[in-house]
């Protein structure tokens, strides 16, 4: 049977690879808008360190799903993929062509296959986990979710608070594992076909060095001073515990608070957010091997090739 589904390009790959100048020149070319898939650019006042488009590139082509919360609140994938699919709704509906770019693998899954149906969020058990934590450290969290759902402990890294919690919140609340709850999910039909683009450097070093070489460009346009700002604000500032928030526990960001609250000197912060960044990539690239539909293309040798690519499924 035909697939009738509107078409999307899907633009996905590490950190720094070159998804946004692709993004913007497909959407200038095939009179696109944007739909970020980056679970950092959805907070109000990281611009500098999450590399958020300039307000040149967002004059240029719309952008959907930046800016849709403040740093102080909770934005989940289950949220994302209501107003992702909101937003690819609205973007048809004008005829124009959605374009979807971002590296961040759990909202791309969210969008284009659904998300298991599992307890919701309890903030009692959230507390406690993370009363817990103070006190043993995240690594021990991260080894108790080992011996309760080996799976889960396997896909999320010990230095993701965010997903340990969940994890272990689900367990407690339902006694059941995560995994187990993501086994008894029927995959939903993402709302557009797409052309999933993996965009990566051949070789890796050649992302290690655009990541250093992006970060110091950070420095030097004020990141450090978009971080103060961020804790001088009102809700920050008296947040018993900033760190453990989604926004601030970006990359870069972290280390910036931390460096910030006197830890390290400026070199040893410089050199802790670009390891922290190249983890980053490391574990967005992972997520796209496992991705067995999607075409990899160096983003910078590939140029002619990737034009065909979507001039082939869109046209």
């Amino acid at each position: 049977m035909e697939d009738r589904r509107p078409r999307a390009l899907a633009i996905a790959g590490p950190t720094a690879s070159g998804k946004t100048a692709f993004a913007l020149e497909c959407a200038t070319r095939w009179n696109g808008e944007i739909v970020s898939v980056d679970s950092a650019l959805v907070y109000r006042g990281l611009d500098i360190g999450a590399a958020k488009p300039t307000p040149d590139e967002r004059a240029q082509v719309v952008h959907h799903l930046i800016d849709v919360r403040d740093p102080w609140q909770t934005y989940s994938a289950a949220d994302f993929a209501r107003d992702a699919r909101a937003a690819i709704d609205d973007i048809i509906a004008r005829g124009k062509t959605p374009i979807l770019a971002g590296g961040t693998g759990l909202y791309f899954h969210a969008l284009l296959h659904g998300l298991a149906p599992m307890p919701e969020a309890d903030p009692v058990l959230r507390a406690q986990i993370a009363e817990e934590a103070a006190r043993v450290g995240w690594p021990a969290m991260h080894a108790q979710l080992a011996r309760i759902d080996p799976d889960a402990a396997r896909r999320i890294h010990a230095t993701d608070p965010q997903r340990i919690q969940r994890a272990l919140e689900v367990h407690r609340a339902s006694g059941r594992t995560i995994s187990e709850w993501q086994r008894l999910h029927v995959r939903d039909r993402a709302p557009v076909r797409v052309l999933k683009l993996a965009l990566a450097p051949r070789d890796r070093a050649v992302l290690h060095e655009r990541i250093a070489r992006r970060f110091d460009v950070m420095l030097e346009a004020g990141f450090l001073d978009e971080v103060r700002s961020l804790r001088a604000l009102p809700e920050l500032r008296c947040h018993p515990a900033p760190l453990d928030l989604p926004a601030i526990r970006a990359v870069g960001y972290r280390q910036a608070w931390e460096f910030l609250d006197g830890q390290g000197d400026a070199a040893d912060f410089r050199e802790r957010a670009i390891a922290a960044t190249r983890q980053l990539a490391k574990r967005q690239w992972t997520w796209l091997r496992g991705e067995l539909d999607a075409v990899w293309r160096d983003p910078m040798s590939d140029q002619r090739d990737l034009r065909a690519l979507t001039e082939h499924f869109l046209g």
